[in-house]
């Protein structure tokens, strides 16, 4: 339509026209799902038409070709108590002498549970009396006994990893020490032993805690976290040696204040969160690297919308993002770094200018168009900085087992609650960072803590 038949638009029709514009906005963020959005999985309610079900090929049940095969390793020799050997005393064919050979031809290990797999020890302090001194002395019982209590620390160490690692609640932990181990023992003992390993992982939780600010690299994330009825938040740091959970009451830059400082000069993989931009603001020294995988699930959006203009430059800077993905995920293919270096940053140009380039008049591209003018730099930052990521993907697999543990559990209920989970999920993510066993950190951190000696760290050196 010319510009002169639009100024002489009837106002109805710019009315209807308007209308148009506005129910196609509210038709296209109902339509936003996990794919071309922020939102959850869990928020895909919706379910994929029939077609595009039928349309994918049915993988069948078990190995997928290709797939590497793994087995058991056996164990050491040191690590069997039993040995049963079989042997046939006569030849079954003639009844002749067998002469036994060295090797056995094959062997079976088996793991057995015992029938009573605890030791109920008792400690009685006895009273002496000194004839000389005409006084009674008691003998005391040793520290790590009475600050164990009940539970021994072996015991102590496996409640908390029952209840941390494997989403036990109170009640299936008493079962199961009822019926399995054939202990009773209340809810009430098993929340002071929780308490216990919880007071025990305190020092190597501050530990990472004030190594944070010192990290080159970290990759943050937040999640909510439920308090009776109250909404607290989740903080996930995910440093290169260790990742770190921190509950706060707020979602604001204040967190990232309090935690890493204003001095923090390493870089920071995020999401496109305003408490990160304003973080930015407040400190001059700090790297931002704004997660790609956002950015595309907001350009698929874009594709995906009914207006046909903001289909057709969502497909156009999707594929500029494509392209960088592959040269990306391609960099074995280039002779050198140098040469990986400049097909990046050529294909980081050809995003920038695509994103800000030929933009239609629309609210939703110029929106984007606008973020990537302002921020652009901090969404390539992975091009001009070695070992950076481009995506946040290492802080939000680390927060993944967080949400799960929040839809079971339904979060805490006190301040000690939130200190529990902060420092045993600080403690399964790090160990498992390093491939280290969880329950015998925990094992060695609660019998040091409860003989006063020196605490492990959760600063592993992977070196030795």
């Amino acid at each position: 339509m010319s510009q002169a038949a639009t100024s002489h638009e009837c106002p109805n029709c710019a009315v209807l026209r308007q209308r148009i514009v506005e129910l196609e906005a509210r038709l296209a963020k109902l339509e936003k799902n996990s794919s071309n959005s922020s939102k959850p999985p869990s928020s895909d309610f919706v379910h994929p038409a029939a077609a595009a079900r039928k349309s994918r090929k049915k993988r069948r049940a078990g190995g997928q070709p290709g797939h590497p095969k793994h087995e058991r390793i056996a164990f050491a020799e040191e690590q069997i108590d039993d040995r049963w050997d079989y042997y046939l005393d006569r030849c079954p064919a003639c009844d002749g002498k067998l002469e036994l050979l060295s090797e056995p031809l094959s062997t079976l290990q088996q793991v057995e549970v015992v029938p009573q797999p605890i030791r109920i020890s008792e400690h009685r302090s006895r009273s002496c009396y000194c004839g000389r001194c005409r006084k009674t002395f008691i003998a005391p019982i040793p520290r790590e006994v009475r600050q164990s209590g009940l539970l021994g620390p072996g015991l102590t160490a496996l409640v908390g990893y029952l209840k941390g690692a494997c989403h036990c609640s109170f009640s299936t932990l008493r079962n199961f020490l009822r019926d399995v181990m054939g202990v009773k023992v209340s809810r009430g003992q098993l929340r002071k032993a929780c308490g216990k390993v919880a007071d025990s992982l305190r020092s190597s939780y501050e530990e990472l805690l004030a190594a944070l600010p010192k990290a080159e690299r970290l990759n943050v994330d937040e999640t909510g976290h439920p308090e009776n009825g109250q909404r607290l938040w989740t903080w996930c740091f995910r440093a290169e040696l260790f990742t770190l959970f921190k509950i706060d009451p707020t979602r604001k830059s204040d967190v990232l204040v309090e935690t890493l400082g204003l001095e923090f000069e390493g870089v920071l993989g995020c999401d496109y969160f305003s408490a990160y931009r304003k973080y930015m603001r407040l400190n001059d020294n700090v790297l931002l690297q704004f997660c790609l995988a956002h950015l595309i699930r907001d350009v698929k959006f874009l594709v995906d919308h009914p207006n046909a203009r903001n289909r057709a430059y969502g497909r156009r800077v999707l594929s500029r993002l494509r392209s960088l993905f592959e040269t990306f995920h391609r960099r074995e293919r280039y002779a050198s770094l140098e040469t990986f270096g400049k097909a990046l940053s050529q294909r980081g140009g050809e995003l920038w200018g695509e994103a800000t380039t030929r933009v239609p008049g629309t609210r939703e591209t110029q929106a984007l168009a606008q973020r990537f003018e302002k921020h652009g730099l901090e969404y390539l930052q992975f091009v001009t900085t070695p070992g950076i990521e481009p995506t946040n993907n290492l802080a939000e697999q680390a927060i993944r087992f967080v949400v799960i543990d929040r839809k079971i559990t339904q979060g805490s209920r006190s301040v000690a609650g939130r200190r529990w989970l902060e420092r045993i999920w600080t403690t399964m993510a790090t160990c498992a960072q390093h491939g280290k066993s969880v329950f015998q950190f925990m094992d060695e951190t609660v019998r040091a803590y409860f003989r006063g000696t020196a605490l492990p760290s959760l600063l592993f050196d992977d070196s030795t």
